[in-house]
């Protein structure tokens, strides 16, 4: 028998040159990186326990500070998506058999439940239709019934396009013994959050939406409250990458001397330190404002074009995200596709409960201008011009 050993040939298409579209992003995420932060994830790579390397991680927790309006020191950045944000909030907080309530509106809760359960968690849901939020009284009600500890909900629910009042909710929560989880990850920088104001627990966001940085790196923080139940449990988290714990010790959360934990995704780190610089160089303030006229400008030109909103009341439009009801008798994959390729621009259909209903027009960050709402417009009055209606 030959010993002899056949290689394998190498693949022809990593033979020929990396092809990236050039696109403009208009749907929920991610949106288009600006210069500056395409170029800061150009550098050279440093050492991940460099010391310029913790420098721009405390840089990192003072630009998550600041957007998240909290003093929190258990504050960082989650190498991964706001995906693993999402997680870790969940696994370092349940441990099995605890109670949690989902608020669910759209895909997020979905996934929040989902995820809950994974951890052997208690799971009730508190349901509403998509399109609509949760009311104080609403919530109260349910946190009385269930007796949880720890209450979920999403403060910018991208597959609907609802965005959720916070103000009285952390009160509520710690009148009934609940920390309050938050995902922010559509919502941050778009529309106020006021973490410490708010009484939120646990509140995390992603970098690829009004950030404008490339996905994976996360922001996320937790509260004394919080933070008081994950030193406490009677068992470790049963992800040793996502413990908090041993995070903190990498962050220096705690002024302790900088702890190896992995190597972070350094570039992308890069990327979130501008994107946060960015947010801190125009103030939030003033980012809100923009988003909040961005979105009214561009929900006055869908009306124009004889579109329905599918969020009826105005005030619960989330202004990063905006979605449009399908019209009758038209294929939204159709429309879609069709605005990808005459336009060169990302237009989502919907997502979980939404899908089939909706568009999805996200206006975030770098993209988040007027002029991109008209070019987006243009795209979806020639679309519905040129799709033929569905003879079914």
């Amino acid at each position: 028998m030959s010993s002899q050993k056949h290689l394998m040939p190498p693949p022809a298409a990593l033979l020929k040159p990396l092809s990236v579209p050039d696109r403009l992003l208009l749907g929920p995420g991610p949106s288009n990186c600006p210069p500056r932060i395409l170029s800061a994830g150009g550098r050279q790579i440093i050492g991940h326990v460099h010391k310029e390397m913790i420098q721009i991680m405390h840089e990192i927790k003072l630009g998550i500070q600041y957007a998240f309006q909290t003093q929190n020191p258990l504050t960082l950045a989650v190498s991964g998506t706001g995906h693993c944000a999402m997680e870790a909030a969940f696994l370092n907080v349940v441990e099995h058999g605890d109670k949690v309530l989902i608020a669910m509106n759209g895909f997020w809760g979905e996934r929040a439940t989902d995820i809950a359960k994974r951890l052997g968690a208690d799971v009730y849901q508190l349901v509403k239709a998509p399109g609509e939020y949760f009311t104080l009284e609403e919530i109260e009600k349910s946190l009385v019934q269930h007796t949880p500890v720890l209450f979920f909900i999403t403060h910018g629910e991208s597959s609907t396009g609802v965005v959720q009042p916070l103000d009285g909710l952390g009160e509520l929560c710690h009148r009934h013994n609940c920390l309050l989880l938050v995902d922010a990850v559509a919502s941050l920088g778009g529309t106020p959050v006021f973490m410490d104001q708010q009484g939120i627990d646990i509140l995390y966001s992603g970098s690829q939406k009004v950030l404008s940085a490339p996905p994976g790196a996360s922001p996320i923080s937790f509260s004394m409250r919080a933070r008081k139940k994950i030193f406490n449990r009677k068992t470790k988290p049963t992800s040793f990458y996502l413990d908090v714990e041993e995070l903190a010790k990498y962050w220096g959360c705690d002024d302790n001397l900088i702890r190896y934990h992995h190597t972070a995704p350094i570039n992308t780190f890069f990327g979130l330190r501008e994107g946060l610089a960015i947010l801190a160089e125009q103030g939030l303030e003033n980012l809100w404002k923009h988003h909040k006229e961005t979105s009214l400008y561009l929900c006055e030109g869908v009306k124009k074009l004889g579109l329905q909103l599918f969020v009826k009341e105005p005030e619960a439009r989330l202004p990063t995200i905006t979605t449009i009801s399908v019209p009758k008798g038209y294929d939204w994959k159709e429309v879609t596709e069709y605005i990808m390729k005459n336009h060169g621009i990302e237009v989502s259909g919907g997502l979980g409960p939404s899908a089939g209903k909706v568009f999805r027009i996200g206006l975030m960050g770098y993209n988040c201008t007027k002029f991109n709402a008209d070019r987006v417009l243009h795209a979806l009055e020639d679309a519905f011009q040129h799709c033929l209606k569905n003879k079914l």
